[in-house]
């Protein structure tokens, strides 16, 4: 006997009324779901896979859409097959969290930051299961403990903010999971989480729809994690489904176009073995590709030597600084001309911060930065501006780097007019050129912020890196929040220009495959130390601390035959950064296990 789906979508439409008019956010889209199945739905941003999953659970109203046609059955087993698209409201509120769960993509938003987490997880229970207050905490920590938050007891009691990102996810997952739904949305629940914290949450969810038989509709722009978590596939685009079928199918056969460019656009792990130097990557459908190695050169850029930030923690009633968090400790490399160096690690390890103190954004408490034979350190505010010539930043977030109010053209012109290096008719066509170099339309000179698509800001950013003509960018986590085909062009573009410009990057990222695949060398930091470092090729073929070793086993691959389970997992805690005034670390010490390669020999906590 075949199973009744859980959910049957069937020629889906819905539309937003905009003061353009009417916007189709899907058209004609029909899938379904079996009990114990996990379908995941991939496109990049636009295609309207979030569309579908708000339609089903009707809260795409609250949004500004409206259902214009289709069916959205719902099995609810006792009650039958119910159509969500002519239920009321009330009706929904039941269905909602008790018989669909769902976990949103950003959980700080999906988290109430004035409750503790105890009564935001007790609150579903007490509504849709009549639990008594007691009963309903001592189910909270069961969720707590199902889904590995440490200490749960004192966790009930925190508020949100008082958690960390891949903390207030599994939060929302026990929330989803509170009232055992029969179908579970989970809406890119691990893009903003670190590879580690990633492979745990979707073990984690794996382990979960096994054990309760949950049915698992999946969202992501992600394909590693697709080829890790999916039964099914289903491939949108700009509202449409274009292909479906069964995980290693649309892997190794895909048919339709759009899913091929998709996959091409992946970095894969491990693609780039036996490969001295990065190089871009082919992508399908753009003609006469440059896709030649960049070697460099070896002269040396950028010696940093010795950074030590610290950031001071203030407590008591006077408000004095009783304690420092050790941002980042003791660490020292150098970049060649021409050539990438990467810093990789999870949030909270210093990668970042060692990015800002370099070109002191914040101010390091000790260590030597010469950059082209110039002390940075010992610059006063004035040589400092000019020193920023050389060197210029590209944010993580380009929405929050860029200003609003601003035209796109005054805002790639402003750096060359701060430093008086073009004016009148010659900085007009430089901005030209720059938006040229960048790919992106003259026609948009004249746009806003808010105008553009992730990663046509992105671009606007790299444009301006660019205005001053400068030898280091420090790009970080430049390209994580882009959807992969767009990342991929933006990567290809930085390789573009390094080879072209002879620029140098300090490229800082979470995303092992993306370093891979662009860096000449590698840096692994956690709690504020490089542990291992050396040539992209050793650090990646040949990891030797047991840090860098983890953190290889957690990426996920895009290949469905190479899945990783949950007992290969095996991550400790992170200890905290924060040490009281007057400790005192040891320095960092390496051994050079092959030529180039050298792992932290003094303790680095793991």
């Amino acid at each position: 006997m075949l199973d009744t789906p859980i959910a049957n979508i069937k020629e889906l439409r819905v539309e937003f009324q905009t003061k353009d008019g009417p916007v189709v956010g899907v058209e004609n889209v029909s899938f379904f779901v079996n009990p114990g199945e996990t379908v995941c739905i991939v496109g990049e941003s636009g295609s309207g896979k979030s569309v579908s999953s708000l339609a089903l659970m009707r809260l795409v109203e609250f949004g500004g859409g409206e259902i214009e046609g289709g069916r959205l059955l719902f099995d609810r087993q006792a009650e039958g097959e119910t159509d969500l698209a002519k239920a009321d409201q009330s009706l929904m509120r039941h269905i909602r969290g008790n018989e669909i769960g769902m976990i949103f993509q950003e959980p700080m938003t999906a988290l109430n930051p004035v409750f503790t987490v105890g009564r935001q997880l007790t609150e579903g229970l007490r509504l849709h299961k009549g639990m008594s207050k007691a009963q309903a905490e001592k189910r909270a920590l069961e969720l707590l403990r199902q889904v590995r938050i440490p200490e749960p007891e004192r966790r009930l009691k925190q508020f949100p903010h008082e958690l960390s990102g891949g903390m207030r996810q599994r939060v929302v997952i026990a929330m989803a999971m509170a009232c055992e739904p029969r179908l579970l949305i989970a809406d890119e629940p691990t893009t903003a989480l670190d590879v580690t914290i990633q492979a745990e949450i979707l073990a984690l969810m794996d382990r979960l729809k096994r054990e309760t038989g949950t049915a698992v509709m999946f969202i992501t722009h992600d394909m590693a994690v697709v080829a890790q978590m999916a039964d099914r596939v289903v491939v949108m685009f700009r509202g449409n489904k274009v292909e479906e079928g069964p995980v290693e199918e649309i892997f190794a056969n895909p048919q339709h176009d759009y899913t091929k460019a998709l996959l091409a656009a992946v970095p894969k792990l491990g693609e780039m073995s036996g490969k001295a130097a990065p190089e871009p990557m082919k992508l399908m459908g753009v003609e006469g590709q440059n896709l030649d190695p960049i070697p460099g050169t070896e002269e040396k850029l950028l010696e940093v030597s010795n950074l030590t930030t610290r950031f001071p923690v203030q407590g008591g009633l006077l408000r004095r600084t009783v304690a420092s968090v050790h941002a980042v400790e003791d660490v020292s490399f150098t970049i060649n001309k021409g050539q990438t160096l990467s810093l990789v690690g999870e949030s909270g390890c210093g990668k970042s911060s060692a990015g800002r103190s370099i070109l002191r954004l914040v101010e390091p408490m000790s260590g030597e930065v010469v950059l082209d034979g110039r002390d940075i350190m010992s610059l006063n505010p004035r040589d400092l501006q000019k020193a920023r010539q050389d060197m210029q930043m590209i944010f993580q977030d380009p929405f929050a780097s860029l200003n609003p109010k601003m035209q796109l053209k005054d805002q790639v012109a402003e750096p060359m007019i701060n430093y008086g290096i073009a004016s009148g008719s010659e900085l007009e066509d430089r901005v030209a050129s720059l938006f040229d170099r960048v790919q992106l339309p003259r026609s948009f000179m004249r746009r806003y912020p808010h105008e553009m698509s992730g990663g046509q800001r992105q671009r606007i950013a790299i444009a301006r890196a660019l205005a001053l003509r400068p030898k280091l960018i420090v790009a970080d986590e430049a390209v994580s929040a882009l959807d992969v085909s767009v990342q991929a062009q933006v990567l290809n573009l930085m390789m573009e220009l390094q080879s072209e410009l002879g620029l140098s990057y300090l490229f800082i990222s979470h995303d092992m495959a993306v370093v891979e695949r662009v860096s000449h060398f590698v840096g692994v930091m956690y709690l504020g130390r490089i542990v291992e470092k050396g040539p992209r090729a050793r650090v990646f073929e040949n990891p030797q601390h047991p840090y860098t070793q983890a953190l290889m086993k957690a990426v996920p691959i895009a290949d469905p035959t190479q899945r990783k389970a949950e007992k290969d997992l095996n991550f400790k805690p992170i200890p905290s950064p924060i040490h009281p005034i007057g400790y005192d670390p040891a320095p960092s010490e390496y051994r050079e296990v092959e030529p180039g390669h050298f792992i932290l020999t003094t303790d680095s906590g793991y």
